[in-house]
C-alpha cells in the first residue's frame, strides 16, 4: 500500500512539472534557448511575463514564470539582451498574474 502511494505522488510531481514554465537566465547568449529583450511598454511586447512565486504556479507557456537557481531544472534558458534587433523575443514584465500572456501568439512556439 505504501509503495502504491509513493507511485501516485511520482506520476502526479512527474506530470505536474512538465506544464511549468521554469525559466533560467544564462550569462552567454550562446548557452540560451532564447533571447529576451525587456521592453519599456505593454504594446512593444510579444509576451507578458509575470513572474511567480513558486513552481507549482507556473504556466503552460501562458507567460507564468519561475525563475530556477540552476539549469538542470529548466525547461528554457534564457539570456537578457541589451537590444531590441538582438532578440528572438520581446517580454514585458506584468504586476498580475492576470494580466499574463501572448500579444504575439506568432512567437509563441519559441518557448515550447
Amino acid at each position: 500500500m505504501k509503495s502504491f502511494f509513493l507511485v501516485v505522488a511520482v506520476f502526479f510531481l512527474t506530470v505536474g512539472s512538465m506544464n511549468a514554465q521554469k525559466i533560467y537566465s544564462v550569462d552567454y547568449s550562446s548557452q540560451a534557448d532564447v533571447k529576451v529583450f525587456v521592453v519599456d511598454y505593454e504594446s512593444q511586447c510579444d509576451l507578458k511575463v509575470y513572474k511567480v512565486d513558486y513552481s507549482s504556479q507556473a504556466g503552460d507557456n501562458d507567460g507564468k514564470w519561475f525563475f530556477v537557481d540552476y539549469e538542470s531544472q529548466s525547461d528554457k534558458t534564457i539570456y537578457f539582451v541589451d537590444y531590441e534587433s538582438q532578440a528572438d523575443l520581446k517580454i514585458y514584465f506584468v504586476d498580475y498574474s492576470s494580466q499574463a500572456g501572448w500579444k504575439n501568439s506568432s512567437k509563441k512556439s519559441i518557448m515550447y
